[in-house]
């Protein structure tokens, strides 16, 4: 596999992530996270840390800006491969209400890459 296609693939994650939050489609961002990943950081300067779950519900509970036609803008700041993991950085403006920067772990497993860990503050 050639370095663009990692890095081709992980940025279509993230893309998808996006999609996703845009659409308020819950079982897209479900599929995007490996079973076993974790969220943490600070939501309006409180701390949570666990699974995605309470992002997940969040998602489904709130109007998608999509259909509301809020405004919700992203930009993908970096991407690092090393091998089978990877870092991005993604900052979010207007979602939920929020900005928010994340820093999403990626591994590639069975030939797919899955988010373990979503890093994030809001501002």
């Amino acid at each position: 596999m050639t370095r663009a296609e990692p890095l081709a693939a992980v940025q279509a994650v993230i893309r998808s992530y996006v999609d996703a939050c845009a659409r308020g489609d819950v079982l897209a961002l479900r599929a995007l996270f490996h079973p076993s990943a974790i969220l943490s950081g600070y939501l309006a300067g409180e701390l949570v840390a666990g699974s995605p779950e309470p992002f997940f519900a969040a998602v489904g509970a709130n109007p998608a800006p999509v259909e509301s036609g809020l405004r919700y803008d992203t930009r993908i700041d970096t991407v690092h491969i090393d091998g089978r993991i990877a870092t991005a950085v993604l900052r979010e403006t207007g979602y939920l209400g929020m900005d928010f920067v994340n820093h999403f772990q990626l591994l590639e497993a069975d030939g797919q890459w899955h988010i373990v860990a979503k890093l994030f503050e809001s501002t």
